[in-house]
């Protein structure tokens, strides 16, 4: 059935259709996004991407990279504040404009509960609301944090990786836990752990989250990933722990035949204090006997919203 279906993905600062725009999945040019509280870029990344625009590369260098060789997607970003912005109203999830306790699969509250359990205990939300949605504290979520400078102050030049990491010429920036030289004294003085696992741990208690915050004007860098969504069969595959089996759900063989607005995944970091967000990424199922058209308004969208000509080199390429 996943055949039948292709990727499209777009990002923008808010839900409303209007601010989305489409962006090529595994370039390495950033989507940049400004608002009034932050300046953030943002790159997607879909092993075996099957999707629009055309031109876009199937995988990247990335999932060669010898941290990320199972994982299947890569929600890569950074952000700079515009004002100061507490830790504790900094969450990152799924939601939904509308209900969808009448589309969950079987096997629903198992795979959650391994996800709460084992994946991310911070976790918290109803999926049986008439808005549901799942979100976590950013910074117990997140799986890499990297504290950078501020102003002029060099954010990235240790972090790139080139053939050395992966099996490309092509040179990919990979997030790594950690920080700049200034950034260290921010985690040391915070009490942040150097280890992620200690980290996602320390930032599960409430006080260590609103003791933290983001400062004005300074980088913060963070890679979101894991080997268990299959963006290109909408496909939950998690493994077992200790006496819980492992379960595979074809999330899209409870989807098919819904109105398209039920075939949408949204990644969103927002502000639980008022429910704003400071972004939205946006992964739509698209039928591929809809492709042609998709792809023409696409081009002619990222052509009138502004897209950087590197993300649409090859615009017209057929799809394989």
């Amino acid at each position: 059935m996943a055949e039948q279906y292709i990727l499209k993905v777009t990002a923008g600062p808010t839900y409303d259709p209007r601010s989305q725009v489409p962006i090529s999945p595994n370039t390495e040019v950033p989507f940049h996004i400004s608002t009034s509280k932050l300046e953030a870029d943002i790159t997607v990344r879909v092993q075996n991407y099957r999707g629009l625009p055309h031109s876009a590369p199937k995988t990247s260098p990335y999932f060669s990279h010898p941290s990320h060789k199972s994982d299947l997607y890569s929600l890569q970003f950074s952000f700079t504040p515009k004002e100061d912005l507490n830790a504790h109203d900094l969450v990152l999830g799924n939601d939904f404009d509308h209900p969808i306790r009448d589309k969950l699969p079987p096997g629903f509250e198992q795979a959650f509960r391994i996800v709460k359990w084992f994946i991310d205990p911070g976790l918290e939300g109803d999926v049986y609301a008439d808005e549901p949605g799942l979100f976590g504290p950013l910074l117990s979520s997140i799986n890499t944090f990297r504290v950078g400078g501020k102003g002029e102050e060099e954010t990235k030049a240790d972090n790139s990786s080139t053939k050395d990491d992966t099996d490309s010429d092509e040179p990919i920036y990979v997030v790594t836990e950690g920080a700049s030289p200034s950034g260290t004294s921010v985690r040391s003085s915070s009490g942040i752990p150097s280890d992620v696992a200690a980290r996602k741990k320390y930032f599960l208690t409430e006080a260590h989250l609103k003791s933290f915050t983001f400062e004005k004007g300074r980088n913060y860098e963070f890679d979101f990933f894991n080997p268990y969504l299959d963006f290109n069969e909408f496909a939950v595959k998690l493994p077992g722990f200790s006496v819980i089996p492992g379960i595979t759900i074809p999330v899209i063989s409870y989807w098919d035949g819904q109105p398209l607005r039920s075939h949408t995944i949204r990644y969103v970091l927002k502000d639980r204090t008022n429910n704003e967000p400071f972004f939205v990424v946006i992964f739509t199922l698209i039928p591929k006997d809809e492709a042609e058209g998709e792809q023409e308004k696409l081009v002619k969208e990222q052509r009138e919203k502004g897209v950087p000509e590197e993300m649409r080199k090859g615009e017209d390429d057929d799809l394989d």
